[in-house]
């Protein structure tokens, strides 16, 4: 096949340190090309890709800017439709689905976003696409659409070496956002007894939150914030750690980070939210709780004896990028034979044959 891969202008394929949705596509399109299928790869030109690349901005551009995602996209579509050579689209913005309907071509749209309801309308508009949610989670949570299926993230095992021995202390990765809970995660180190390394940044939104409530819990003793992290620098913050924690307080649709951390062997104790309860096997590569107490105690009174390599095993069998390639490689093939069929049925039109219910479910 010839796909197009359409990422987002904010941050580069992969990511120097932040960008989830840039990791995911970076993972899929390397994997796609082992697999022999041709993929062009709509991103920043600061890029590090096989696939062939098309940018309309030499670098990333952040902070997020609503216009540069709409240049960008207006770029993407503009040049798919001057090359014409391509079997599928593969979109990674809300704002991407009405671009596509000026293509004939089937289009894929995978959702990396809490239930929005502005974005719900957008999707009810543009029922031929083919829907993909990254959770169970977030799919319940999601408008009822007739094509939508469900494809967890996976990562390369091979990027995240296992670590038998790790320090004394336990991790947090990730935004600093109240939603991300890391404010908590240093409460229950404390509770705990135990030194906390945080890998993040403030992003510009929640300065106030900083400012408010994390500032002066940042610079308690326990407390060593590395700032943002490199991937080398973060698979050594996983490995080290005796335990990620993720206390969440908002449903998140997946969260890259949990799979991270199982691949280096490393166990998540996160609050019983958004996608955690399905990511994460209690006892095996993790624990689900629901107060800061009972987040602490599992710290104190569970994590001696973890068996870290049943935890990595168990992830490498459900989160390896074979697993998530597998899947949507099957999505793209089908999909792109009903369009075939579509086409060549008289008096049938395509919308008639994409619009009939689709629904996968991966577990």
């Amino acid at each position: 096949m010839k796909i197009a891969l359409v990422s987002t202008p904010f941050v580069s394929v992969p990511p120097k340190k932040y960008g989830g949705t840039e990791l995911f596509l970076y993972h899929l399109s390397e994997k796609l090309i082992d697999r022999g299928h041709n993929v062009t790869l709509f991103t920043t030109g600061d890029s590090k890709t096989r696939s062939e690349l098309e940018f309309l901005f030499t670098q990333g551009r952040w902070p997020i800017n609503p216009m540069d995602e709409l240049a960008h996209l207006s770029f993407a579509i503009k040049r798919i439709r001057e090359r014409n050579d391509f079997d599928m689209i593969h979109l990674n913005s809300p704002y991407a689905v009405p671009f596509a309907d000026m293509l004939d071509l089937p289009s894929v749209v995978t959702l990396h976003h809490p239930r929005t309801p502005s974005f719900s309308v957008t999707y009810q508009q543009y029922p031929q696409f083919h829907y993909v949610a990254i959770s169970e989670s977030q799919l319940r949570q999601e408008t009822t659409l007739p094509n939508f299926s469900v494809i967890h993230h996976g990562l390369d095992p091979n990027s995240y070496p296992p670590s038998e021995r790790p320090s004394d202390y336990v991790a947090f990765l990730g935004r600093f956002a109240p939603e991300k809970g890391p404010d908590s995660a240093i409460r229950v180190a404390k509770a705990a007894g135990v030194p906390i390394h945080m890998a993040g940044a403030v992003h510009w939104v929640d300065t106030h939150f900083y400012t408010r409530e994390l500032r002066t819990l940042l610079s308690l003793a326990h407390v060593n914030w590395l700032g943002e992290v490199d991937h080398v620098r973060k698979v050594a913050l996983l490995q080290g750690a005796r335990a990620l924690l993720f206390p969440i307080r908002w449903e998140e649709p997946f969260g890259l980070v949990i799979i991270e951390a199982m691949l280096c062997g490393t166990p998540v104790i996160a609050f019983r939210r958004g996608s955690a309860p399905e990511l994460i096997e209690e006892n095996v590569t993790g624990f689900l709780v629901d107060t800061e107490e009972e987040m602490a105690a599992v710290v104190r009174e569970k994590l001696p004896g973890f068996d870290r390599t049943a935890c990595r095993n168990q992830a490498i069998r459900r989160f390896s990028t074979s697993v998530m390639v597998n899947r949507y490689e099957n999505l793209f093939l089908s999909i792109m034979e009903k369009w075939r069929k579509g086409r060549n049925i008289s008096g049938i039109g395509e919308s008639q044959i994409l619009e009939e219910p689709v629904l996968t479910r991966s577990a």
